[in-house]
């Protein structure tokens, strides 16, 4: 499972010069959290840099008020640029995980910067390869693994995203008194129902179960990892043998 591209961003690999024209051409702007960065069917065609924070993007599905979360985006990715580019509507809606700061580039100028530079037009070309390989993999998991598979999965993902974010990641939880598990604190029950594409009361149910089994804790707003070794077995298909209700 992946919601997030592990390819180096567009940022990081943009020569010092190209990086140079891209903020001469663009504006920052900061978004509060939850607010929309970009609407799903909106006609603009501007695109955004992420220079700080995290950013969702997600899609409407067929039930009512429901979204099915499509991807992360981190420092340094862009965002809008089909829009941009292909003079179409916006596939997709992204909202801020947290506060985010970007760059706000205005469509024409974007054309122009990836038109003017052979280097730029092949980032964007293998960033485009890079997601649609993602958003396979995505596909297959929906179609392959159990709720229960999906939801450790994205446990675990979430989770190393959040190790890297405080400068932790490669380490391992022990277990042991006094260790910090990481705490999925802006991460709702619903919002990993839609992260998983299942319904809230299947991810709710697949929660209690791994809450009996001391695998995870959860409160509003908050769901904190205990058991990664669990996690990584359910995610894989086995069973952990959960305590009988």
């Amino acid at each position: 499972m992946a919601l997030v591209v592990q390819d180096r961003t567009f940022l990081d690999v943009l020569s010092a010069e190209a990086r140079k024209d891209l903020f001469r051409i663009s504006v920052e702007r900061t978004f509060r959290a939850d607010e929309h960065l970009l609407r799903e069917q909106d006609d603009s065609s501007h695109v955004l840099v992420l220079l700080e924070g995290w950013a969702v993007v997600s899609t409407a599905t067929d039930r009512s008020s429901a979204r099915l979360i499509l991807a992360l985006r981190r420092r340094g990715e862009v965002v809008g640029e089909m829009a941009a580019l292909g003079g179409i509507a916006r596939s997709a809606s992204v909202t801020a995980l947290g506060p985010v700061r970007t760059l706000v580039v205005p469509g024409a100028r974007f054309r122009a910067f990836a038109g003017r530079d052979p280097e730029v037009s092949a980032l964007l070309m293998a960033q485009l390869v890079s997601r649609l390989r993602t958003a396979d993999e995505e596909r297959r998991t929906l179609a392959s693994l159990t709720v229960i598979q999906r939801v450790a999965g994205r446990l675990l993902e979430l989770g190393e995203l959040q190790r890297a974010a405080s400068g932790r990641a490669g380490t391992r939880d022990t277990g042991g008194p006094g260790d910090e598990f990481p705490v999925l604190a802006q991460f709702a029950q619903h919002d990993l129902a839609d992260a998983v594409g299942a319904t809230r009361e299947a991810v709710a149910k697949s929660l209690r179960l791994l809450r009996a089994a001391g695998v995870v804790r959860t409160r509003p707003r908050r769901i904190e990892l205990i058991d990664h070794d669990a996690l990584r077995l359910l995610a894989a298909g086995g069973n952990i043998g959960f305590p009988a209700p």
